[in-house]
């Protein structure tokens, strides 16, 4: 029995052995041939991805996320952010160029149009389409159609996905001014207009506050009363600035920052929500991002007499302006896949309701989002619905005429630049509205020519 049991014991002690032998060559095996391995887990290990934009809240925030990507995949984010007139200058260098130092970009709305007519942006439904690379929980559709249009070509690609969307609202601070006058809150550009003149100067409060961009707060004016910037963009891109519309447009907004405070024409954004934050001035009419603040904001002194409503509507039309900013991936990018992957998580579902839960961010563009209680909750001040504000404005270019074609189309910047030079003429009295705009209009088909444009 001892002898059997000796025998039976090195057999169990060899077949041990044999097992650890195995195990041992299958781990040197695995040490010797680790790809399939990462492949699973960390695709891109070793892998450094390289994006630019403009400085921004959304980036910043996402900042704090992005080792959490880096850990996920294995690549490094470098993520260069700069001035919005130095990014865009240096981004449209770049891809012009042809070059590849970039593997994601800001598709920049007043650029868009221009990188998408000229192939200089990959188109992202080959990535969309593909469901080994788009989860179909991403959905593509959930981005609000509003925010898209500048990101698609005439055929209905698409080349950028929006994480900012832009949507002008009107802030009032000073409420319990209006009620003591018994000012109701502006519908029209005429109410709006005797508003403005009304309170200004009661209190040490201006009537409204601007801020320099002026092709971005003129056009809904001149859109009002039945002009615009081109004679029916996208299509015919003719100027038309010096049309009796566009003319009517820019002597009513010259008039308005009559109730502005001095120096309004260089205001910069921030100055100009610092007045409304205040109640240095009354009115702001800009993006929502820059006016739900005097409602949302720590640094708001006016949070109880302030109100949050549509811009007023011109007697013509109603068309408050509204834009995004995209993310794209220039066409010679050379990890595009990588690039893929990180804009799919940037602006996945997830990452957009933590920047909403655990930031108070609310530019998000994903009407899943913005429709959610959550959001809703953070956005529902004073009895305001800020988050149903902000999506119908943004929805608008898309439902009938896309009144922000003329924004869109790769002349803009050319003709905007004009318009800006031609407006401060007559807010300043150097030039009487009529004399500026013919004017304007000369200088903007001169520089559209040189530019190579066909008219």
């Amino acid at each position: 029995m001892k002898n059997a049991d000796h025998i039976a014991r090195n057999a169990r002690l060899a077949i041990t052995r044999r097992k650890l032998l195995k195990a041992s060559a299958a781990g040197a095996a695995l040490a010797a041939f680790p790809a399939p391995l990462i492949a699973q887990t960390k695709p891109f290990a070793g892998l450094t991805l390289h994006g630019a934009s403009f400085q921004h809240r959304f980036f910043t925030l996402l900042q704090n996320y992005i080792p959490e990507f880096e850990e996920q995949t294995g690549m490094k984010v470098d993520l260069q952010l700069s001035a919005f007139p130095v990014y865009n200058q240096q981004a449209n260098l770049e891809l012009s160029s042809g070059g590849s130092a970039y593997d994601f970009v800001n598709v920049t709305f007043i650029l868009a149009a221009r990188w998408v007519a000229a192939g200089l942006l990959t188109n992202l439904d080959e990535f969309t389409d593909d469901p080994n690379l788009t989860p179909a929980e991403w959905n593509p559709k959930d981005f609000v159609e509003g925010a898209q249009v500048p990101y698609r070509d005439a055929k209905g690609g698409t080349y950028g996905y929006s994480w900012e969307g832009g949507a002008m609202v009107m802030g009032l601070s000073r409420m319990d001014l209006m009620d003591k006058k018994g000012l109701k809150i502006p519908k029209t550009f005429a109410e709006l207009q005797q508003v403005c003149a009304e309170i200004n100067g009661t209190d040490g409060t201006s009537g409204i506050a601007s801020f320099q961009l002026h092709h971005w707060n003129l056009p809904p004016y001149i859109q009002g009363f039945g002009g615009n910037i081109f004679r029916n963009p996208p299509t015919d891109i003719m100027p038309a600035l010096n049309k009796p519309e566009t003319i009517e447009g820019i002597e009513f907004y010259a008039n308005l920052l009559k109730s502005a405070p001095k120096g309004v024409l260089t205001y910069t954004e921030d100055q100009a929500r610092q007045s409304l934050l205040t109640g240095r001035s009354n009115i702001f009419i800009h993006s929502s991002a820059w006016v739900t603040p005097i409602l949302l904001s720590d640094e708001s002194k006016v949070k109880d007499t302030s109100r949050v409503v549509r811009m007023p509507a011109g007697p013509v039309h109603d068309y408050p302006a509204s834009n995004s900013q995209g993310l794209g991936i220039p066409k010679n990018a050379k990890n595009k896949k990588a690039a893929w992957e990180f804009i799919k998580w940037s602006l996945s579902p997830d990452i957009s309701m933590r920047l909403v839960k655990e930031h108070g961010h609310s530019s998000i563009c994903r009407r899943s989002i913005i429709t959610s209680d959550v959001y809703r909750k953070l956005n529902m001040v004073n009895g305001q619905d800020l988050g149903a504000l902000y999506l119908e404005v943004l929805e608008l270019p898309a439902k009938g005429e896309n009144y922000m074609a003329y924004r869109t189309v790769k002349e803009f910047p050319i003709v905007g630049d004009v318009l800006n030079k031609a407006f401060e003429q007559v807010a300043t009295g150097q030039l009487p509205a009529k004399e500026a705009m013919n004017a304007a209009q000369d200088q903007a088909i001169a520089a559209l020519r040189r530019a190579g444009t066909t008219l």
